[in-house]
């Protein structure tokens, strides 16, 4: 699989807060799954730039949908992970459980 497959912590946390978001994954509750998780709040900016570059590399795809007037007049997006990204997932989480084992024990 190519480096750039392998993913950084960041994307990998956005990645399954999509997953676990399933049909509702947009970036407000994107952003309050991921404050829960993190402990943190992230920046919107480092979302967006993070879900761009995450479209981008083919790993999300973004949904725009139809305005509504309790937002004013205007669309939401819905963001979906790839097959693409899926792999990405999965090449991450192997590299990582390998890299784990043999490990647990000095962390004890």
């Amino acid at each position: 699989m190519p480096r750039s497959a392998f993913l950084g912590e960041w994307e990998q946390l956005v990645l399954l807060a999509i997953l676990r978001q399933r049909d509702s994954a947009y970036v407000i509750g994107l952003r309050a799954h991921l404050s829960a998780v993190m402990g943190r709040t992230p920046s919107r900016g480092a979302l967006y730039r993070t879900l761009d570059r995450l479209e981008e590399k083919g790993y999300i795809r973004g949904i725009e949908e139809d305005a509504s007037s309790d937002r004013g007049g205007h669309p939401r997006r819905r963001f979906v992970v790839t097959r693409s990204g899926i792999a990405a997932l999965k090449a991450s989480r192997q590299a990582l459980l390998h890299l784990w084992k043999g490990v647990e024990e000095v962390l004890e």
